[in-house]
């Protein structure tokens, strides 16, 4: 058996592959940058051609880099954003690629609230409808989009479609399924009674056979061996969410421990035994054949950064400083005062309102750019802290976390997390957890480790660890508690906004 894993992470915008070896070191790296399309007000798509041209490149650079034979990969395992929704049509070729960014489906959230059809859905999954989850998005289809709707023969997500497109196969695994709310949680397995709370009964043949995440899904055929440089046969297993990847690949592997991950998605999660807590969270998924994580998560998190270096910092390299370490060296030259502004992080709304949006306040003429991106980073963190208030109040609670995801790179965010959260704060030596962790899941599907947590003892290494400045806590308490109070007010407006929006109509049910 090879000394190798690989793994793969389609996230929102870049897909990823790393070839590590046994003990978790990253022997080479590639990656490419995906383009998102925006073809009316809160819709996000992708092109699945390009996803797969973009998976074939990284994979074939990959390799060359490691300067290894593709024979010595033992497997494959591969992570990808939940949610959203990936179709094939019935011949098998791409249909629709929609992204977890999506919130077209905010009205249809809104009318299934007024019907109650969160109170049938939670029993069973353990998640409430919400705008870019898996299940509305399908129904929002075949309301809005019969046509398209009608070519549908297979419902998935980002990884299971470069699954399929390595092995042939049309399968999905147990971790994204639950995570989009499309299992019975206790049961691990399709339910129809959840199909006909959404208004999906007929589409229960559109959901591919189910299998664990680090089951073998299928193996390299010929033909993307000859693309990519992979070797024909090398097995691919079933793959993670890429939250619950993320988690393992940064060490979190333990009942009762913390991940929490500021990507694209602000992800805040807790193994626990069983399905059930004390009360609701946003959703749970399956973590392994026997225990689950509990999360509370939204689109609130480090988007937000890259939306300001993209927008405002693009091109400003400066001695070699990218420009997302340049934000950061300007928030760090800030030191906290009360009077600086806030931020809110709902660029692609919140968790239960499609309807807000972004916004700073509180400017006045002495604030800089500094100022501004600090408001950014610490609105990003009480996003966060919100979450993590509702996890505690079901029964989640943790006394530590570690951290992942783009965010962590930062030296100063990290930093300003445990400040807000109130708990010390680790984080990992991979900057690639989503890999890593598909890796291991990889490794476990061919038996190189016995399990997730066997694998993830090999694997993971720690880098850094942040204490909270206790002198700062009554300061973030202030500023939360302003932070909260100008969302609920903000509320109200943020309807009246995008009721008027050009093409918000499009996006009502």
């Amino acid at each position: 058996m090879g000394d190798y894993l690989l793994g793969l992470d389609a996230g929102n915008t870049v897909i990823k592959a790393v070839i590590f070896d046994r003990q978790g070191n990253e022997i080479a790296a590639a990656s490419e940058e995906g383009h998102s399309r925006m073809p009316n007000p809160g819709h996000v798509e992708r092109g699945l051609d390009e996803l797969w041209t973009n998976a074939r490149q990284v994979i074939r650079a990959c390799i060359e880099k490691a300067k290894i034979r593709p024979e010595e990969i033992a497997a494959i395992g591969c992570a990808g954003h939940g949610n959203g929704l990936y179709a094939l049509d019935r011949d098998g070729a791409p249909l629709i690629g929609i992204q977890s960014l999506d919130t077209r489906a905010a009205g249809l959230v809104d009318e299934w609230r007024e019907a109650s059809v969160g109170d049938r859905t939670y029993p069973i999954a353990r998640q409430r409808p919400w705008p870019s989850q898996t299940p509305t998005l399908l129904a929002w289809l075949k309301r809005r989009r019969p046509d398209l709707f009608s070519r549908i023969g297979t419902v998935f997500f980002s990884k299971d479609f470069i699954v399929n497109r390595l092995t042939g196969r049309r399968v999905s695994e147990v971790s994204d399924m639950s995570g989009a709310g499309l299992l019975d949680l206790a049961a691990r397995r399709y339910d129809k009674a959840l199909m006909e709370a959404y208004g999906l009964a007929d589409c229960m043949d559109l959901l591919p056979p189910l299998i664990e995440s680090a089951d073998i899904a299928g193996r390299v055929t010929e033909e993307v061996a000859t693309q990519t440089g992979l070797a024909a046969g090398t097995p691919v297993v079933g793959g993670l969410f890429d939250v619950v990847a993320s988690a393992l690949g940064s060490g979190v592997s333990r009942t009762g421990s913390a991940s929490i991950i500021a990507g694209t998605w602000s992800i805040n999660q807790v193994i626990i035994e069983g399905p059930d807590l004390d009360g609701p969270v946003f959703m749970s998924s399956t973590f392994d054949r026997t225990r689950y994580m509990a999360m509370e998560n939204s689109a609130t998190s480090a988007a937000n950064l890259e939306w300001l270096v993209r927008e405002f910092f693009e091109g400003e390299h400066r001695d070699g400083v990218s420009p997302f370490d340049a934000c950061c060296a300007l928030a760090a030259a800030i030191t906290p005062a009360a009077d600086d502004p806030l931020y809110h992080p709902y660029l692609y709304g919140a968790q239960q309102d499609g309807h807000a949006r972004a916004g700073f306040y509180g400017l006045a003429g002495w604030h800089s750019k500094g100022h501004l991106v600090r408001a950014l980073l610490e609105g990003v963190a009480f996003g966060h802290r919100q979450h993590i208030e509702t996890m505690r109040k079901a029964g989640a609670d943790f006394n530590e976390a570690v951290l992942s995801g783009g965010g962590s790179r930062s030296l100063i965010w990290p930093q300003i997390f445990a400040d807000v959260l109130g708990v010390p704060v680790t984080v990992a030596r991979s900057r690639e957890t989503g890999a890593l962790g598909a890796a291991i899941a990889a490794g476990t599907g061919v038996g190189i480790f016995a399990d997730f947590g066997a694998g993830a003892a090999a694997m993971v290494r720690t880098e850094r660890q942040y204490r909270p400045d206790v002198s700062l806590e009554g300061h973030y308490t202030r500023r939360y508690a302003l932070y909260q109070d100008i969302a609920e007010a903000m509320a109200p407006l943020w309807r009246r906004l995008t009721a008027v929006s050009p093409g918000a109509a499009d996006g009502v049910a």
